[in-house]
């Protein structure tokens, strides 16, 4: 780079920590990922979103969950510089310890066990062969998961590229992630709230709306 150019910037969304990070239970969650991209890195010239998920299921508790993430994929497809990545959500039943129990014994109870994989692996993959092919100069990590060490090293130390975290979380971001990236912002509610989509959206197949109970 030269002069004050700004650095080629890549961001990479883990949404299920994104989401149980942030946005889970807030009216926020209509979320334009370009506008808060802009808002929390100016001095960026964001040029990818890669959104990594994975295809929710309907429930009994709320059969229409499936419907609103696709309105919700709908809308970040509006956006030139997103991709969406799939995962895939494996359920299965356990028995796992109640929390409070009254006798010596814990006491268990029979759940559904909902865990999404593949995710992780592949924005560790994205993130390393985008740095492979020089196509950023930054790359930014929306997410708290120290699983994302390794590659966060890699892209680094073999690539020379600098790497910075948006930490969906209130708490303190990762302690075995901070010694290892340039930089850290907390995304807080002021900047989720001005970076939402408009409530009307219209895209090749006509007009959609954001979910009423968002």
């Amino acid at each position: 780079m030269e002069g004050t150019e700004k650095p080629r910037t890549h961001v990479y969304v883990d949404a299920f920590n994104l989401y149980y990070g942030a946005l889970k239970g807030s009216r926020f969650k209509w979320l334009n990922l370009k506008a808060l991209s802009d808002l929390l890195l100016p001095q960026h010239d964001v040029r990818s979103i890669k959104y990594f998920t994975a295809l929710v299921s309907a429930w009994p508790h709320d059969p229409d969950q499936p419907q609103r993430q696709q309105l919700y994929l709908r809308a970040l497809r509006t956006l030139p510089e997103v991709e969406i990545v799939y995962g895939h959500y494996l359920s299965h039943a356990v028995w796992m310890p109640l929390a409070c129990t009254t006798g010596t014994q814990p006491e268990k109870a029979r759940v559904i066990k909902t865990e999404e994989k593949g995710s992780d692996v592949n924005l560790a993959t994205h993130l390393l062969c985008d740095a492979f092919a020089d196509q950023y100069d930054t790359a930014v990590i929306i997410s708290n998961d120290s699983d994302l060490l390794l590659p966060i090293q890699i892209v680094r130390s073999r690539f020379g590229k600098k790497i910075g975290i948006l930490n969906p979380h209130r708490h303190h971001p990762s302690r075995a992630l901070l010694p290892h990236v340039d930089f850290v912002k907390t995304i807080r509610k002021g900047v989720l709230a001005a970076s939402q989509f408009p409530p009307t959206l219209r895209d090749n197949f006509g007009e959609f709306h954001k979910p009423p109970t968002w």
